[in-house]
């Protein structure tokens, strides 16, 4: 029986938590940005997008070349480009231009992060710890978000000075980048974990089947859907909060924190109710269709205290739905076979929600003019993919697979 190797969880859990970290680091900042140097709405969605924009590109090759070059020299190559991305921000941030190519050398090293970080969290999980492990891989998103968020009355503190204001979380970023670079060589001169996912040769690869090839495609399709309105909504509460409701940028930021903080709780939660044997696919499609109610109701609930009850209801939505997306490769495939390709079709679904979700909110904000028009948009498209998860589940019900092994 495979034995859980602690320092390989850390290492992958905190390698996908800097990843969140340097993506979410914009939404808090976007509207001292926007006020700052003047933006234009798309192009700042595009800041996020761009990160879909280079996963997308890389995502299989990436896949492929963990599995077969090896992971040490790409990992060394992302934290390299991470810190030329902050670097040239901190640099020239009054050029759009510039501020988006920074953010693209950023997401490359997101894509490889993002691959890597789940695999080595997984792989490192025995059997009794392979859910807290899948939990792990869900909630690095929003534990990201969440320490971006707690830099950002910091660096208000600090406004004026050279490190202060927005510049303090890409400070910030570019640090930990380094202080986790350096573990990552100091595991590999130890042996303290196995940081190499590549296979060695001559080693058999059982192909995917029909049926496993069509669960994974859908799996993907869902993630695209799910993470359209998931970083249209995360990337754009809190401009909406400042916008539509009036509130200043810490107390929107506080607004922001909401979700994320609960989305922590419940996924945690989650793990422990996959752990007991609940089946994967009921609380995946309930988690779905709660997030899917609440952008049915947000038009409704403009005042405080409907308000809060709808960013508690996504909250608890948001918390279930991660942790059965990255338990499906798992629960698809088996965790043995659950390696770097399989993790690689289901982030490349991912990028393309971050790509589109981000962008596409405020092209319809220009043409409804009105915030809350905006909502049956993606209360259709996340009706529509938790119809998807119905299906993924019906199919996996017929493979005979409930949760992950």
């Amino acid at each position: 029986m495979r034995r859980t190797n602690w320092t390989g969880i850390l290492f992958g859990f905190l390698l996908a938590t800097l990843a969140a970290f340097q993506q979410f680091k914009l939404p808090p900042l976007l509207p001292a940005l926007l006020a700052e140097y003047a933006y234009p709405k798309v192009m700042a969605g595009a800041f996020m997008s761009i990160y879909a924009v280079v996963g997308l590109a890389v995502s299989f090759g990436l896949g492929w070349a963990l599995q077969r070059i090896g992971t040490v020299p790409i990992l060394l190559t992302a934290f390299a480009t991470a810190i030329a991305g902050n670097v040239l921000a901190l640099v020239h941030p009054e050029s759009a231009m510039i501020m988006l190519a920074a953010r693209g050398l950023e997401g490359l090293a997101f894509a490889v992060f993002a691959i890597a970080g789940p695999v080595f969290t997984n792989r490192s999980a025995g059997p009794s710890h392979l859910p807290l492990a899948i939990a792990l891989s869900a909630i690095w998103i929003p534990l990201g978000q969440i320490s971006a968020n707690l830099l950002v009355p910091l660096g208000h503190l600090a406004e004026g000075e050279a490190w202060g204001g927005w510049r303090l979380s890409w400070i910030a970023t570019g640090v930990a980048t380094v202080l986790l670079a350096g573990w990552m060589v100091a595991i590999r001169l130890r042996g303290s974990a196995d940081l190499d996912l590549r296979r060695p040769a001559g080693t058999p690869h059982a192909p995917f089947s029909r049926d496993e090839r069509w669960a994974l495609a859908l799996a993907a399709l869902i993630f695209t859907l799910w993470s359209t309105q998931y970083f249209a909504y995360m990337t754009w509460l809190p401009q909406f909060l400042v916008e539509a409701h009036g509130l200043s940028e810490d107390w929107a930021t506080v607004g922001y924190s909401v979700p994320v903080v609960i989305l922590i709780v419940v996924g945690l939660l989650t793990s422990i109710a996959i752990r007991r044997g609940l089946p994967l696919a009921p609380m995946f499609v309930a988690s779905i269709v709660l997030q899917a109610a609440v952008w049915w109701t947000i038009p409704y609930t403009t005042t405080l205290g409907p308000g809060i009850v709808s960013l508690v209801a996504y909250g608890l939505g948001i918390g279930v739905t991660p942790v059965c997306l990255f338990a499906l490769p798992s629960t698809i495939l088996g965790s043995s076979r659950a390696g770097p390709g399989a993790f690689a079709v289901l982030m490349t679904g991912r990028n393309l929600g971050v790509l589109i979700g981000p962008i596409l909110l405020p092209q319809i904000l220009l043409v409804m003019q009105v915030w809350a028009d905006v909502t049956w948009v993606f209360a259709a498209l996340t009706t529509l993919c938790a119809l998807g998860a119905l299906l993924l589940g019906l199919g996996l019900a017929r493979m005979g697979r409930y949760r992950p092994d």
